[in-house]
């Protein structure tokens, strides 16, 4: 499926049973975030657990999301590591398993410079015909990528765009401003995903969206249609949610929320613990409150 990288696209869980991958349980998601007209599905990132896979898990379900989307979204997949040779081994793998797209999150742990972020994305893009997304979350890895540095890998020609979530809006209407035209900013972050978008951004990649994928989805539209004022009352109304989903670490709070719909287990691997009974108790009334419980 050819890749239209604007709107909102869904970073997906992996459910467990048992410390194990449900793949009954994923391809519930999988059909959830599909029934919604979701833009795309992202496996394998940070919302994924990626980092407690094991490659073979990792490799199953990036199989699994493609064999199950069967064309009716395109799938970005998860490919990131603190290795640029593990990084581009997960890339070729989601190449030859018919992904859209791979989504390549910035080293974490070992902290590169800014000379070594332009190294590591620019040999992982060497690597493949796909187009990749870069993945800056500080918060996640303890090194931003800077303005200017974004700037400079969005030159690489299948270096297509980045999911930015350093918080910093100064920041990213600079990689907006000085960016090739055609060069994607997607927000990674719910509560400023409106203010990305009012500012260039062209939509999102957001674990919010687990909640009313296709509210995000009609606000990101909104704006590119020029409704500014009927895309801030969206924001304003799935605010609430946003917060809630981020009460305790990410994933567990959206798996506690599936579970409260009915769709999959809040089971997360160690060292994430499931979401504590206050969390869930503001889960349950922000979900009854936008009418989905």
């Amino acid at each position: 499926m050819a890749l239209q990288l604007k709107g909102v696209f869904a970073p997906n869980i992996t459910p467990f049973s048992d410390n194990a991958i449900d793949e009954t349980a994923l391809r519930r998601v999988l059909d959830y975030f599909l029934d919604s007209e979701i833009d795309g599905l992202v496996p394998c990132g940070t919302t994924g657990e990626s980092a407690t896979l094991t490659h073979d898990e990792h490799r199953r379900v990036v199989e699994l999301t493609i064999e199950h989307a069967a064309g009716r979204a395109p799938v970005i997949a998860g490919a990131g590591s603190n290795s640029t040779a593990e990084a581009i081994d997960l890339v070729e793998h989601a190449e030859s398993a018919g992904a859209d797209a791979a989504l390549v999150i910035c080293p974490y742990y070992n902290r590169p410079t800014q000379a070594g972020l332009v190294q590591h994305f620019t040999k992982v893009a060497e690597s493949t015909s796909l187009p990749l997304i870069m993945y800056n979350i500080p918060s996640r890895t303890g090194v931003n990528m800077e303005a200017a540095t974004t700037v400079r890998l969005a030159q690489v020609p299948n270096i297509v765009g980045i999911k930015e979530a350093s918080g910093n809006l100064h920041q990213i209407g600079e990689i907006i401003r000085l960016a090739p035209p055609d060069f994607a900013v997607l927000s990674g972050d719910g509560a400023l995903a409106f203010s990305i978008c009012c500012l260039g951004g062209v939509g999102a990649i957001l674990a919010d969206a687990h909640i009313l994928p296709a509210e995000w989805r009609r606000m990101v539209d909104l704006i590119a249609a020029g409704n500014i004022a009927e895309a801030r009352e969206i924001h304003y109304r799935l605010l609430p949610i946003t917060d809630a989903l981020f009460m305790e670490t990410n994933p567990a709070p959206a798996k506690a929320a599936l579970d409260i719909m009915g769709i999959c287990s809040p089971e997360v691997r160690l060292p994430l613990l499931p979401a504590t009974d206050a969390c869930r108790a503001v889960l349950r009334e922000e979900l009854s409150k936008l009418g989905i419980i």
